[in-house]
């Protein structure tokens, strides 16, 4: 379990974080989202013990211990937005370091690079691997611990397609194993696909959580309908708009925010006045679309 109590951590006049509290439990993936200085970073840094709150605290596992203690940072596994390694170094001496370090079973070295696709690369020098290599190299020094917790800060951000196989295989994994898993990212698939619950924050404030079920109901609530007419009834457009508020006639299209149900509504509604339909089209809600209303505190 992660759990953010009152979190605040400012940098002299500048606010970073302002009382986060966040709660992370065993078997869940939650994902961080928001714009670039929004605190997603400061927040998981704070969780793997790398910077000290101002005020409020961070607790790692079940019973709680502070993220600032030595035995907290051994329940958990940090990777950091930017990795890098020593080029002189093969892939094999890295992640093999990193075992020793963390007191990894012999053979868990070997296992994490093929976790990660990079079996074939690992007697390579990293100076020769491409940047979505060295960000594989990285996601395998995060999993090599059997942590109870991973903090991951936007671990997709420069994966290739084999490292994304390799990052949605071993989320899943850790939530079937019952760890803990909080990551941020700005690639909304990725959250969409992963996440159990997300965390919206905007210039450090906590501004929105969804579970995944709240997320797809109010993405499908998003959906929009397009049929192209020829002309549209002013009675007609009265209706759409009871039907769905925000329904609108371009002069060539009308468009009805909504749900399947008042979608197939506005059809019927539609059919009834005798129109001929030159085109139709239907667009499922977008996370995209959601995140920005979010963000500008209009959902």
């Amino acid at each position: 379990m992660i759990r953010f109590e009152a979190l605040s951590k400012r940098y002299g006049p500048n606010r970073a974080v302002e009382g986060l509290t966040l709660t992370v439990g065993a078997g869940e993936v939650v994902a961080l989202l928001g714009p670039n200085g929004s605190g997603k970073t400061t927040s998981l840094k704070a969780a793997a013990g790398l910077v000290r709150p101002t005020s409020g605290r961070v607790l790692v596992g079940d019973p709680g211990v502070s993220a600032a203690e030595p035995r907290a940072r051994r329940a958990l596994s940090f990777l950091p937005q930017k990795v890098s390694f020593p080029d002189a170094l093969t892939g094999a001496e890295v992640v093999e370091f990193y075992r020793r370090l963390r007191g990894g079973a012999p053979g868990a070295a070997r296992e994490v690079l093929r976790t990660v696709a990079l079996n074939g690369a690992a007697s390579r020098a990293i100076g020769t691997y491409s940047g979505g290599m060295v960000q594989r190299l990285g996601l395998a020094v995060a999993a090599l611990p059997d942590a109870r917790s991973y903090l991951l800060d936007e671990p997709t951000s420069s994966l290739d397609p084999d490292g994304l196989c390799a990052f949605y295989g071993l989320a899943e994994r850790w939530r079937r194993a019952g760890r803990s898993v909080l990551f941020s990212s700005h690639q909304l698939g990725d959250v969409e696909r992963l996440a159990d619950r997300v965390a919206v924050l905007v210039e450090g404030r906590l501004v929105a959580q969804l579970g995944q079920r709240e997320l797809q109901d109010r993405l499908v609530g998003r959906g929009l309908l397009r049929v192209r007419l020829d002309r549209c009834p002013p009675a007609l457009e009265g209706k759409l708009a009871r039907l769905a508020p925000g329904a609108r006639w371009t002069g060539e299209e009308v468009i009805v925010p909504g749900t399947p149900a008042v979608r197939a509504a506005a059809v019927e509604a539609i059919r009834a006045e005798g129109l001929e339909l030159r085109g139709l089209s239907a667009e499922e809600g977008r996370l995209d679309a959601l995140y920005r209303e979010l963000v500008e505190g209009t959902a």
